[in-house]
């Protein structure tokens, strides 16, 4: 089996822990390619992928994208042009469902999660919101199903009391991307900001890489045995 992996910085694994290494792990026997690119957002993604023209033989791909669109509206420097309106943001959705489309058998399209580990702050209702859009978009496309990855994510922290903290500061993350490499760092320097699941209020800890792999895992495992049965 072949699968592409296409996003930002969350697929990358860079701040943070990678959740694609998990998965690699657990799926020794599957090729994954990851197509993730830091500061990625729905328009930057677009042209992108224009640009290296996907592989035509994916049996599955996931499609995790449209954080930046948020996120990067908190920094003081825009690594790619974002969305100016949910209308827009709608457009290049579509678009790149449609190369995707293209390229694979079935489509996971993954929802943004989160702004901050307060589930309350406006960023994190603007992402709801998109999931809902998000939701609109893929409800009558063939072969593509929708997971809402937010709704998960606010489950487990509805349990813990999370701090605010979220990197708005470009130096700060480029200083995480290079002197935290390793898991064990990632989540010690996670718990000092007072975090649960990320490391900074957007990229992953350990506890969110796992949440993200399992999540992905159940995928490829429908998928495999939808296979099986067909053969059978």
């Amino acid at each position: 089996m072949k699968i592409a992996l296409i996003g930002d910085s969350l697929t990358v694994g860079r701040p943070g822990v990678s959740f694609v290494n998990i998965l690699k792990e657990k799926f020794p026997n599957i090729t994954f390619d990851n197509l993730g690119k830091p500061g990625e957002s729905v328009k930057s993604l677009y042209t992108r992928l224009l640009k290296i023209k996907l592989d035509i033989d994916y049996d599955l791909s996931f499609l995790w994208i449209g954080v930046n669109d948020v996120y990067s509206k908190l920094l003081s420097v825009q690594a790619q042009p974002v969305a100016k309106d949910h209308s827009e943001f709608k457009d290049y959705y579509e678009k790149i469902l449609d190369l995707v489309h293209a390229s694979s058998k079935k489509i996971v399209v993954v929802t943004p999660a989160l702004v901050g580990e307060n589930t309350e702050n406006a960023p994190n209702h603007e992402i709801k919101e998109l999931n809902v859009l998000i939701q609109s978009i893929t409800r009558n496309q063939a072969n593509v199903s929708f997971f809402d990855i937010q709704s998960v994510f606010l489950s487990h922290l509805s349990k813990v009391n999370s701090s605010d903290y979220i990197s708005t500061k470009v130096m700060r993350v480029m200083m995480d991307v290079l002197f935290y490499k390793k898991p064990s760092r990632i989540d010690r320097l996670s718990k000092e900001r007072g975090l649960h699941l990320t490391l900074d209020g957007i990229h992953l800890n350990s506890a969110g890489a796992q949440i993200v792999a399992e999540i992905y895992a159940s995928e490829i495992k429908r998928m495999t045995y939808k296979n099986q049965d067909a053969i059978q």
